[in-house]
């Protein structure tokens, strides 16, 4: 049985694409069987493994929306991905008038749940009905974080809507961990801002900083990971150590 975690964050900009994507891979070298899935209308994760969201006939849209089977969504490229198309934007609004739209994807996971050993899913930069749907059909939940101060301070919306989610519909979910993101350790606000997220979250926070660099830039665009960008460089091995700990 698969653990489905979501990589939520509703400020955007704060490599939380970068880090489903890397640490899929980083779990599927470790030997896990992964499956990514995008739910974020923007498809950043569908364009980083090679593929235009613009032009793909079947996505999570479909899934979430007219019931597909998510398996018929599902591509092959450097790990399983669940795609996600333009159509992507107008889900919240339909799921609106459905029966049990924040158990959407809870309801089309059962279908592979018991063909991996984990489910990433990548969530729109904002708090609607998909990272609903996300926080409901999870087991925990990891936030990447930008080491700056304004970063922080959502975590605390973040930590009231999860407060709600278990409430009324997933007693479980819970942040798993916090991953700090773009960390420049030669500057002194966020060395700070890393601080700041200890004292507040202690164990919570991941002992792996993901720094700041190119190459997290240049790998989207030649449709790869940083793994298979650049495996054996600094970036890729931050992600290695990063599935080491959540495999802790």
């Amino acid at each position: 049985m698969a653990k489905v975690i979501a990589f939520a964050n509703q400020k955007g900009g704060v490599a939380k694409t970068t880090t489903t994507l890397n640490l899929g891979v980083a779990l599927k070298e470790a030997g896990k069987r992964v499956l990514i899935i995008d739910l974020d209308p923007q498809g950043n994760l569908t364009m980083s493994q090679g593929m235009n969201p613009d032009v793909i006939e079947r996505s999570m849209f479909d899934v979430l929306v007219h019931r597909v089977p998510i398996s018929d969504v599902i591509h092959t490229v450097e790990v399983d991905i669940a795609v996600a198309s333009i159509d992507l934007a107008g889900a919240e609004l339909a799921l609106s008038a459905l029966i049990g739209r924040e158990r959407a994807l809870e309801k089309a996971l059962v279908e592979v749940r018991d063909k991996y050993d984990y489910i990433l899913l990548d969530t729109p930069p904002s708090l609607g009905l998909l990272t609903i749907n996300a926080f409901v059909a999870a087991d925990g939940v990891i936030v990447p974080v930008q080491c700056e101060y304004l970063s922080l301070r959502g975590l605390v919306q973040l930590e009231n809507t999860l407060a709600m989610v278990r409430e009324n519909l997933n007693p479980a979910v819970r942040v798993q961990g916090i991953v700090p993101t773009m960390y420049d350790g030669r500057t002194l606000h966020a060395r700070e801002a890393i601080e700041i997220l200890q004292e507040n979250f202690g164990d919570l926070v991941f002992e792996t900083r993901i720094k700041k660099t190119v190459r997290y830039a240049e790998a989207p665009v030649k449709g790869s990971s940083v793994l298979r960008y650049d495996p054996t460089g600094p970036a890729a091995q931050a992600y290695r150590d990063l599935a080491k700990e959540v495999l802790d």
